[in-house]
């Protein structure tokens, strides 16, 4: 085991303070790398603060790793040393069942590890990319284009993965209306990536507040929902995202899709409350949806896309010492638009 700087939670509800973890020793199937850059996800938050079940302490979250290869296994071939790489928010699964198989590793049959907080199958807790390194299995570590700058690149392993799954698997593209709930971490990698694959973008909001922000990224339209709003836009959207944390007035969004257009829940409301009529759907060949992120292929794809086209998330590197801050900050809806750890400063 090698020991390594990090910044982890001692116990639930408790600020996160400078430690040392353990990484395994390197593998056969291993790769070790530096972890220079970790993005901040709402989820880390939710975890650490024990508001997704109780976690084993001390934990290290971060599943926005991006970094520089130091040392591989004897059975890797696709990366050397001085790649860069990066890492999501899956470490391990089985990669027998059906869904392993069909390059949807998120959905294992047999338990997907996620990044932190997960048993990994060697019993050991999983820790994540507050840290300096890290050792992972090399089927589970992607590619970053050298054109894509290291700390910019990391929200895209989380937030980039998230996105691209529904986008996708709902066909974004020339000819299609995407709208976006919320402009957020989420909100505004969605627009950029709907934009590149050619989609007509559209910004739905609470508030006017970041309404200047969504059309200098290439918003086609921005809305603060209201009544008016709701009712201008009625059966105008082929694909919906919903990437905000609470509560949203779901049968009304539902009312502005189109024949056959997808309401995909993306955002994780801790209180989710849905209430929609079976006509509605009905009458309208209308889906209701929930995704979650990509598998480690679509991740890669997603990333490729990103290389292409230039698509980057607005960051706000900041020194370790200043987590627990940005956690506050990331409640609160204060950043614009994602904060990415300096590993260096640990």
């Amino acid at each position: 085991m090698t020991k390594v700087k990090a910044f982890a939670a001692p116990s639930e509800g408790a600020p996160l303070v400078a430690t040392i973890v353990d990484r395994r020793d390197v593998g056969p199937d291993d790769v070790q790398f530096d972890v220079l850059f970790c993005g901040i996800c709402h989820s880390d938050i939710h975890t650490v603060r024990g508001e997704w079940g109780k976690q084993t302490y001390p934990l290290s979250p971060g599943h926005e790793l991006a970094g520089k290869v130091t040392a591989v296994g004897k059975n890797v071939t696709k990366f050397k040393i001085g790649d860069h790489v990066g890492v999501g928010c899956l470490v391990n699964s089985c990669l027998n069942c059906e869904p392993c198989k069909t390059g949807h590793e998120q959905f294992c049959q047999n338990g997907a590890i996620f990044t932190y907080g997960s048993t990994d199958r060697d019993g050991t807790v999983t820790q994540g990319g507050y840290t300096q390194s890290a050792v992972i299995n090399h089927n589970f570590v992607v590619s970053i284009p050298k054109n894509l700058p290291l700390d910019a690149a990391a929200p895209l392993l989380c937030a980039g993965s998230t996105l691209w799954a529904p986008l996708k698997r709902w066909n974004a593209g020339p000819g299609k209306k995407v709208a976006i709930i919320g402009f957020g971490g989420l909100g505004h990698v969605g627009l950029k990536l709907a934009k590149a694959m050619g989609a007509e973008v559209t910004v739905l909001s609470h508030s006017d507040k970041k309404k200047e922000d969504a059309l200098k990224m290439g918003a086609f339209a921005f809305h603060k929902m209201d009544k008016a709003a709701f009712d201008s836009l009625k059966e105008n959207f082929d694909l919906i995202l919903n990437t905000v944390s609470v509560t949203v007035d779901t049968a009304g969004y539902y009312e502005l899709l189109k024949f056959d257009g997808a309401f995909v829940v993306i955002g994780a409301d801790p209180t989710p409350t849905v209430s929609l009529s079976t006509s509605v759907g009905v009458s309208k060949q209308r889906v209701f949806t929930l995704s979650l992120i990509s598998g480690v292929q679509e991740t890669q794809d997603m990333l490729n896309f990103c290389g292409e086209h230039n698509v980057l998330p607005e960051i706000e590197v900041i020194p370790a010492s200043y987590i627990n801050e940005a956690f506050d900050r990331v409640v609160a809806s204060d950043v614009r638009y994602r904060f990415v750890i300096d590993n260096s400063t640990m």
